[in-house]
């Protein structure tokens, strides 16, 4: 048994969605927009469950957040959240009945091999068993019952629900909370129970837990009334929104975006997207993400990773094709450290860091294992690096045009692409780097006939944030992935390259090392009429390349 620290407890929110309001509305709205932005002060909120009943009775869903200090949901920052709701969540929340408790936790006792939900995966997770058990205390006649109670739970009874088959945890907490006043509202003792869905409940050792002459004493004297609910889990939040199922079933009329809390949702024909960001536990970078494709949650997810002074659109032809050639994918792209902003205080990217923003990204979404992951150039690098470095969360990867390691020579040239950058107040970058730099990348045919496709590129370069690239392109100095490259042998690996990439050059850098990769190598496959960016020259083509091994 565990004592609970000062201050801890649990925000419980019931919730009983009305006639007229769609639960996919509901959900939606819940699931993408207000869970997600409380999961966004961890210093507040350390999880967020989603609960249906199971009992038959109302309200029908439950909601609830333990918090680190009860203290924290008096401050500003959870009451600025409440205050400045989006006008869809005004209006979401109008037409749903909300009861709200604060519970102080007292204690836990949690099995052995316990793991927090949120620490769980979502099919550990959903279907686990929740039964919320309140009782009221004869306080008038006994002034010492809220002892008496806990005792009873703390000696006898929990230790024996424990016994049950299938026991997870079980928390003893009070209401009103201190943060309430004593006087607030009538005092209760909540007791919450968690069970693995099979269980031993209705069982043997639950009957004999039910049945002892200390439960009888204390009901008879220090009791009064008991109330008894059962759940069962359905939804883990993470801090970033996720929910395409809900969203996908919504017309296109619910479409919501609102600078506050950054999210953007598309729904009906084009959807769903879902339109994001993350911050990095890191450093605190923001890192802006789209998810969409397939709306299951169990479908696997392919990512893709952008090449330095790009976004991710500049996928958006690829992603194009991918939707009608592989119906069953989610796809998640993401915008690179150092397009929009940089950490501060100011520190230079490196190959580990852009895998962790990353790793950290599929944490807020509670992904736990990429099918592919596809990157280009700097992505490409990130990508084997990530293969490295977190061989359990990829099953394959697809790095194109890339090298395994830099050099002097191409560290310089960054160094002076800086330069270029910064001239004029920071106007270089569009005036004049962007330019070069896509004819530097297009193969001369793209440059030629493609002339929407260098209008496109070029602007998107341009675009990119002066400061950001400054401290963002250092990932590319001083780095040698060739030697932590032999030990991916789980994880399988297909290379691709433009055919006039550094005019020809590096198609044979690649074919140089892409048999250290593992025990076998791996196969190095080259798209025609294509410069540093294949899948943006010629998404066609790229994606002939790599559609068997997707």
């Amino acid at each position: 048994m565990t004592a609970a620290k000062n201050g801890q407890g649990m925000l419980y929110v019931t919730m009983q969605p009305q006639e007229g309001l769609s639960l996919d509305q509901f959900h939606e709205w819940y699931n993408n927009e207000h869970g997600p932005t409380r999961l966004r002060i961890p210093q507040i909120f350390s999880n967020g469950l989603r609960y249906q009943a199971t009992d038959g009775e109302q309200p029908h869903f439950l909601a609830a957040y333990d918090v680190t200090d009860m203290a924290h949901l008096l401050t500003p920052t959870y009451l600025d959240l409440r205050a400045n709701r989006s006008s869809r969540e005004a209006e979401t929340i109008g037409q749903v009945k909300v009861d709200r408790f604060f519970f102080d936790l007292i204690w836990t006792q949690e099995a052995p091999s316990f793991k927090p939900a949120e620490q769980c995966t979502d099919a550990e997770a959903e279907g686990r068993v929740l039964v919320a058990v309140d009782v009221s205390l004869n306080l008038a006649n006994e002034p010492d019952a809220v002892e008496k109670v806990i005792q009873w739970y703390e000696e006898e009874h929990i230790p024996m629900l424990s016994k049950i088959p299938g026991w997870l945890r079980s928390r003893v907490l009070r209401t009103p909370s201190s943060i309430e006043g004593s006087g607030a509202a009538e005092t209760k003792i909540i007791t919450l129970h968690e069970y693995a869905p099979q269980n031993g409940l209705g069982g043997p050792e639950h009957k004999a837990s039910m049945d002892t002459p200390w439960r009888t004493e204390v009901f008879d004297k220090y009791i009064t009334e008991k109330g008894r609910r059962t759940y069962s889990l359905f939804y883990v939040f993470g801090p970033a929104p996720r929910d395409l199922e809900h969203l996908s079933r919504l017309p296109a009329s619910k479409a919501f975006s609102a600078a506050a809390p950054r999210l953007t949702t598309t729904a009906g024909p084009d959807g769903p997207i879902i339109s994001s960001y993350i911050t990095t536990p890191h450093d605190g970078l923001t890192i802006p993400y789209q998810l969409e494709g397939n709306p299951s949650p169990t479908a696997p997810v392919i990512a893709f990773s952008n090449s330095l002074l790009t976004s991710l659109h500049m996928w958006d032809p690829l992603v194009a094709l991918l939707k009608t050639a592989r119906p069953d994918l989610r796809i998640l792209r993401y915008d690179t450290r150092g397009r929009h902003a940089i950490p501060s205080p100011p520190q230079p990217a490196t190959l580990d860091i852009l895998a962790d923003d990353l790793a950290s990204l599929l944490d807020a979404l509670r992904i736990e294992k990429l099918q592919t992951l596809v990157g280009v150039s700097m992505g490409g690098a990130t990508t084997l690096n990530f293969a490295i470095k977190y061989p359990t969360r990829l099953s394959k990867f697809v790095a194109c045009d890339f090298n395994a390691a830099s050099s002097e020579a191409n560290t310089q040239a960054w160094k002076d692409r800086i330069v270029v950058a910064e001239a004029d107040e920071g106007k270089g970058l569009r005036e004049k780097l962007a330019g070069v730099t896509v004819e530097r990348w297009f193969h001369p045919n793209t440059m030629e006939k493609k002339k929407d496709v260098v209008e496109w590129m070029t602007e998107m370069v341009g675009q990119n944030d002066v400061e950001g690239f400054r401290w963002s392109c250092q990932a590319l100095w001083g780095y040698d992935l060739r030697e932590k490259m032999k030990s991916v042998k789980e994880v399988e690996g297909l290379f691709v390259v433009g055919d006039g990439d550094g005019k020809g050059a590096l198609v044979k850098a690649m074919e140089g090392f892409r048999g250290l990769l593992g025990d076998k190598g791996g196969e190095l496959r080259v798209v025609k009429e294509a410069g540093h960016l294949p899948m943006c020259e010629s998404p066609e083509g790229f994606w002939e390349a790599v559609r068997d091994f997707i």
